[in-house]
Formats: structure tokens, sequence, C-alpha cells
């Protein structure tokens, strides 16, 4: 069964070209956009399944997101 990931995705509308970006920060490189945020995320979803495969086949270490809970 595939390991699956969680990653944190960045957000930024472009109003001059009208289309979302779409940024993973632990992924250095892996990015997308989007002419909605729903599509900015679905693409961004498969870009990190391109970029995940492609550390693999070079045989280098997948990533993996530390996550800090904080109660305020």
């Amino acid at each position: 069964m595939p390991r699956e990931y969680e990653y944190t995705v960045i957000l930024e509308y472009d109003e001059e070209i009208d289309e979302y970006a779409a940024l993973v920060p632990a992924l250095p490189g892996c990015t997308s956009q989007g002419k909605t945020s729903e599509e900015a995320l679905a693409n961004v979803r498969e870009a990190i399944r391109g970029h995940i495969e492609a550390l693999r086949q070079l045989g280098r270490e997948v990533p993996v997101e530390d996550r800090v809970k904080v109660a305020v």
C-alpha cells in the first residue's frame, strides 16, 4: 500500500494574471497554479505526486513535514 504524506500548501492569488499559485514549502520547487483555488489545489496534488516519484527515482529521501500543535 502506498504511503500517504501530508504537506502544507500555500495559496496565493495573483490579480495581474488572475490565477492562484500553490506552493509546497517542504518540497522546494514543487509549485502549481490554477484559475480557481480548487483547480490550483488539484494541480498541486499532482505536482506533489510527481515530485515524490522523482525523488524516489533519484534515490533521494522524501521529506516529511514536522507538525507542531500549539494550544492558545
